[in-house]
């Protein structure tokens, strides 16, 4: 089976040290995509290393996560704007609305993501959403700019049946990672009314950890854990579900990650 990563940090001080080690360990198991989001203008050289060393494994995609916006956001978004012209990546991201530690930057972040959704209809690349306790706000932006030119993924997803409903009405793919396989995690009840086509798989590590990993730092070679418990909530196969999140990822990021 083959299967991919669409969400990964592989770059990460936390991975380091042993990080030759934990792509092997991906790349034995299966998993021989990986797509590595950025964070903000201090990751991107770690994050490229990385795809240099693994030029045909791990993809860089360039954007600025919301919790790295501040009050003067203008240098981090110029950063992103001249790497998105410099050279080919698989999309726009990370970026989005986060909520969740700081409320008082909504502004700022609301404003990074339109810029950044400009960028990837520019750009013509798909864009990775984080949308943590911001599903609305980040939605609402995605909707006012859709015209039919616009397509990614809401990463780590963990919304409602509704959510999910929305979701694939404004073109986009569920992001689904370890957060599936937790015992209230909720996606027991979503997934089941939601497509195979509909789905990529990710860990977000080394954040997110699957069962039995949860609480311990995540890696790529635990993607597979994630795709057996989609089959179980879908009545699929694991191989189904390697093949079809497989085919949707690389359908989505692979037209630029080879340009």
């Amino acid at each position: 089976m083959t299967f991919s990563d669409s969400h990964a940090h592989v770059y990460s001080p936390q991975l380091q040290p042993d990080q030759e080690e934990l792509l092997q360990r991906a790349y034995e198991g299966g998993v021989e995509t990986i797509f590595m989001p950025n964070i903000d203008h201090e990751s991107i050289d770690a994050m490229l290393e990385v795809e240099a060393k693994h030029p045909t494994q791990c993809f860089a995609m360039m954007g600025l996560h919301p919790c790295h916006v501040t009050r003067n956001l203008a240098r981090e978004l110029y950063e992103v704007e001249e790497w998105l012209g410099r050279r080919p990546f698989a999309a726009v991201g990370e970026c989005g609305i986060d909520l969740y530690w700081d409320k008082t930057l909504l502004a700022e972040q609301q404003e990074a993501l339109r810029v950044q959704v400009a960028l990837a209809k520019k750009h013509q690349l798909p864009i990775v959403l984080h949308t943590r306790e911001a599903f609305r706000e980040t939605a609402d932006i995605i909707a006012d700019a859709q015209d039919g030119t616009l397509r990614g993924v809401f990463h780590c997803f963990s919304g409602t049946p509704a959510e999910a409903e929305e979701v694939i009405k404004l073109g986009f793919k569920l992001g689904i990672g370890g957060v599936v396989t937790f015992k209230n995690g909720g996606l027991g009840k979503v997934l089941p009314g939601v497509g195979l086509d509909h789905l990529l798989l990710e860990t977000d590590c080394p954040y997110l950890a699957p069962v039995p990993h949860r609480g311990k730092r995540n890696e790529p070679a635990y993607v597979p854990l994630v795709a057996r418990r989609v089959a179980e909530l879908l009545g699929v196969s694991v191989e189904a579900v390697a093949e079809a999140t497989t085919r949707n990822t690389l359908a989505l990021f692979g037209e630029t990650r080879t340009a």
